[in-house]
């Protein structure tokens, strides 16, 4: 997994509240290895008209946002089942940071486990993002998980929280199984000690 650090790119708005993961991923994808490129599901029907074709109107099929990095969201992001696909979507079509006031709890932690960070900003804070991104398609956001902060279009800095444990994942880009790896040798320490004083 490729470490996050700084993330500098388009920000691409979703400005409709309880976006649930269905619509992210709908459901009869969900057989798809993860070896698939899920990027290309992202917002599948949603992001369609009645007789199949794209939207033109709908963000994620505008010129102005290709190659966005960051999503922007309104409250309650992601709720709905827990399927991880929805974040095998968002991070293979390039998207690395989710920015809403809330998201719904398992595809937070489904985020953290995948190289996504998802960052809780105030309601206002973001109101007034998704005003700007929708007002100056193709704005860039800065997001900096070393300082945790966030850097609006506009220059106004905010700060988010992280847990020191997903936080220092993401930084290394690696998952809980490469940490516990990490460890090994203490772990090997430990059970030779073990060993000799319970003999």
């Amino acid at each position: 997994m490729e470490p996050l650090r700084h993330l500098d790119g388009i920000a691409l708005p979703i400005a409709r509240a309880n976006v649930d993961t269905d619509q992210i991923t709908p459901a009869r994808f969900l057989h798809k290895p993860r070896g698939d490129d899920h990027g290309q599901y992202l917002f599948h029907d949603s992001r369609r008209q009645a007789d199949g074709s794209l939207d033109p109107d709908f963000p994620l099929n505008r010129a102005e946002y290709a190659g966005a990095r960051i999503i922007v969201a309104d409250h309650n992001f992601a709720c709905g089942s827990s399927r991880e696909n929805a974040v095998w979507a968002l991070f293979d079509h390039g998207f690395r940071a989710a920015i809403a006031p809330s998201f719904g709890d398992i595809f937070a932690s489904n985020c953290l486990k995948n190289g996504v960070l998802p960052v809780r900003l105030p309601a206002a804070v973001v109101a007034g993002l998704l005003q700007a991104l929708q007002e100056t398609p193709g704005a860039r956001v800065q997001v900096d998980l070393e300082r945790q902060t966030v850097t609006l279009p506009d220059g106004a800095v905010h700060g988010f929280e992280i847990d020191p444990f997903s936080r220092h994942c993401l930084l290394n880009g690696i998952d809980e199984l490469d940490y516990t790896r990490e460890l090994a040798p203490e772990i090997d320490a430990f059970i030779n000690r073990y060993g000799r004083e319970n003999r």
